[in-house]
This record gives C-alpha cells, sequence and structure tokens, in this order.
C-alpha cells in the first residue's frame, strides 16, 4: 500500500486532501448550465457545487440548504444574504420529474453498475441495520443526473451487489450516473458496459489503494491520471468565502 497524505505541496503552498474532492466535485457540474445543483450529501459535494458557481459554471443554480436560491457565493452553514430565487418543495420536485436538477447522494453501498442502497444491510425481511429508506433515490435516478460522494471509500460501500436498490444504475435504466468522487479517486463508467471504471487517483493515493479498498474488479485504465488540483482562486473562494471555518476538514479521511 502506498502512503497517503493528508496534504500535497505546491507552488501557492499546501493543498489538503479535503480541497482535492471539493475540485473533483465541482467539476461534476461542468457544462450543466442553468439546472439545480442539489448537493445534499456532505459539505464536501456542498462545497463542490457552490465552488463551479463561483468559477467555471456561473448558470447554475445552488441553494442555502433550504428554499433560497442564493444571488451570491454563500459560505457553508448559513443562510443566503441575497436570493435570486424562491424554491419551495413543491417546485422543487418539479424540476425532479423534468430532469431539471443534478444531485449528489452519499451511498451506504454501491455497485459495479451504480445501483446504490440507503434502506437497509441485509435482507429486506429482516435487515440486520435499517438506514434511511429509498426516500428519493428512485426519482433522482431515473430522472435526473446523479453522481455520488463517498467521504470514506470501502469495500464496504463499493459492494458487488447491493442489498437493497435504492437508486437504479446504468443496468436498470438510469438517466445518468456521471461519477462517484471519493476520499481516493473519481470513478466514472465510461465504458462500453458501464461498468465501473477508475478515473483518476487522488495526489499520494496509488491505484492498488483503489482497488484494494473496492470489493468488486473496477475497469483500470493502462495509465491513470492524478486527479487535478485546486487552483490559486479556487483555494481563495473555498478559504476565505465559501467554507472559512474549515468544515471540508472534517468530513474527509485520508
Amino acid at each position: 500500500m502506498s502512503t497517503v497524505p493528508d496534504t500535497v505541496g505546491t507552488a501557492e503552498g499546501t493543498v489538503t486532501r479535503a480541497e482535492v474532492c471539493a475540485a473533483a466535485c465541482a467539476d461534476l457540474f461542468r457544462g450543466d448550465g442553468e439546472i439545480v445543483a442539489a448537493a445534499v450529501a456532505g459539505f464536501v459535494p456542498m462545497l463542490g457545487s457552490r465552488l463551479a458557481r463561483a468559477t467555471f459554471e456561473p448558470g447554475l443554480l445552488t441553494t442555502d440548504g433550504g428554499p433560497a436560491l442564493s444571488a451570491e457565493p454563500t459560505p457553508l452553514g448559513t443562510a443566503a444574504t441575497a436570493a435570486e430565487g424562491w424554491l419551495p418543495f413543491r417546485d422543487h420536485l418539479w424540476l425532479v420529474l423534468n430532469g431539471r436538477r443534478h444531485v449528489v447522494m452519499g451511498p451506504s453501498q454501491i455497485d459495479p453498475y451504480g445501483n446504490t442502497n440507503i434502506s437497509c444491510i441485509g435482507d429486506w425481511e429482516r435487515p440486520a441495520r435499517q438506514l434511511l429508506g429509498v426516500r428519493g433515490g428512485p426519482g433522482n435516478t431515473l430522472l435526473n443526473t446523479t453522481s455520488y460522494w463517498v467521504p470514506r471509500h470501502s469495500t464496504r460501500v463499493f459492494t458487488e451487489k447491493v442489498d437493497m436498490v435504492s437508486g437504479v444504475g446504468w443496468d436498470r435504466g438510469a438517466h445518468e450516473i456521471r461519477a462517484v468522487v471519493t476520499n481516493l479517486a473519481v470513478l466514472d463508467f465510461d465504458t462500453p458496459d458501464r461498468r465501473m471504471r477508475l478515473r483518476s487517483v487522488h495526489p499520494g493515493v496509488g491505484v492498488e489503494d483503489v482497488v484494494a479498498a473496492t470489493g468488486f474488479e473496477l475497469v483500470v485504465p493502462d495509465e491513470v491520471p492524478r486527479t487535478r488540483l485546486p487552483d490559486a482562486e479556487e483555494l481563495r473562494i473555498m478559504r476565505e468565502v465559501l467554507d472559512p471555518k474549515g468544515l471540508r476538514e472534517r468530513e474527509v479521511r485520508s
């Protein structure tokens, strides 16, 4: 196993693993245009959506975590001080039904084709552990672009078969499962049979680390690039504007 540091040095200074993950989450929304970014899986994807909005994807619609569409960059954990629109739950559901949203969810289990489970661990009739239930998983995955955030990449999450399908994958008719960002890597489904592929590894992580932490056979290209580092302006926006309290660092484990 290779060494997996918490930080990496750059010309601008030190970049943390959480900041690499946030930039990778921002890239999930690249090219989306004027749709709602629903990053419901944690601080890092929420930071990523707001970073995308503040830099390369200005048409993206972001919320303050409530019904307000934020007009200005809104720090994590605070309400929008200026709103450009109002999105009550009934209108949000209309957008879901019409595919005008890109949601980032957090799976308890995910299989090689992007089927996910957030409902239960074990047999459905008598589960060993009850989780959230299917919630919005079916509608999200059938009607909207969906990505996933996994703060701790492990064989318990990346499993050959999920115990219950809460969100459908490519082999069950998903609208679009775009990518999975974890604390180790970025993965996608850009293969002929839509099986999960290793797109990039984060700085300090080896391909063998990701393979060992995955409970099924990944598609691994001959050359796997390093996940890009956030540039100086992205780091400034994350550290000074969007997350001055450093909430991102609580979520990412090496």
